[in-house]
């Protein structure tokens, strides 16, 4: 892969790759470069001594799990950096949100329940939701051992249609020691830039990079999952 050796390109998170880095709060290798990544305000300038840095200092490991986030879409090189998008977040979110469901209505919220931002979703009605999304969190932790442990499955809710398409989905959202709900009417989108957008958003602000963090340590073959379903 050229692009690993390129000292003129900047290393851009792909919406799979945001995924991967806030679905669950327990982070892999792959999570925390895309945490890197996404912690910073501006797309670096591609450095494979510094990811290294991140991966016991060993180039040649380093190499291999990009070669490995690209393959899966979770990264890709460009040749100009881009920016997040900067502002208050009840601003900048609601354009942000729109593409992300199939019916262009979607909110986000905190963990306490009080919803961030809207779009197409009317204010009472999004603040019944966002204190939903709160209570759907807390059955999930009073079943983790079933849900988490026994069947392995992660912590996104949906009501769905007899074909078993979503109808209404709630989707945590881990950023750092944060945690957010992204709740979306009918099916998500969450294969569009805006979702990547969505994410670095919120990275940049609760989990911004500081590099004072210690090598990683790192087994190429446990470090990247299987592809997740975002785009």
């Amino acid at each position: 892969m050229s692009q690993t050796t390129s000292n003129s390109l900047y290393l851009q998170v792909k919406p799979a790759g945001a995924y991967h880095c806030v679905c669950d709060a327990n982070q892999d290798a792959a999570s925390r470069i895309v945490s890197y990544l996404l912690g910073q305000e501006t797309t670096p300038l591609f450095s494979l001594e510094s990811i290294a840095a991140w991966l016991d200092g060993n180039e040649p490991k380093a190499r291999e799990i990009l070669r490995h986030m690209q393959k899966l879409q979770w990264l890709q090189w460009v040749s100009e950096p881009q920016s997040v998008k900067d502002g208050k977040l009840e601003d900048i979110l609601p354009g942000i949100l729109a593409p992300l469901s199939m019916s262009e209505k979607s909110l986000l919220a905190d963990n306490q329940g009080f919803y961030i931002a809207s779009n197409g979703i009317p204010h009472e009605t999004a603040e019944e939701l966002s204190a939903l999304s709160a209570d759907l969190a807390s059955l999930y932790e009073r079943h983790r051992g079933l849900l988490n442990g026994n069947l392995n499955r992660p912590d996104n809710w949906a009501i769905v249609d007899a074909a078993g398409f979503s109808q209404l989905g709630f989707w945590p959202l881990h950023v750092g020691n944060e945690l957010f709900f992204l709740v979306v009417d009918g099916m998500p989108r969450f294969d569009h830039p805006n979702f990547m957008q969505l994410v670095w958003v919120l990275c940049s602000r609760y989990a911004p990079f500081v590099n004072t963090s210690p090598a990683i340590p790192v087994s190429v073959g446990s470090s990247v999952s299987a592809s997740h379903n975002a785009g």
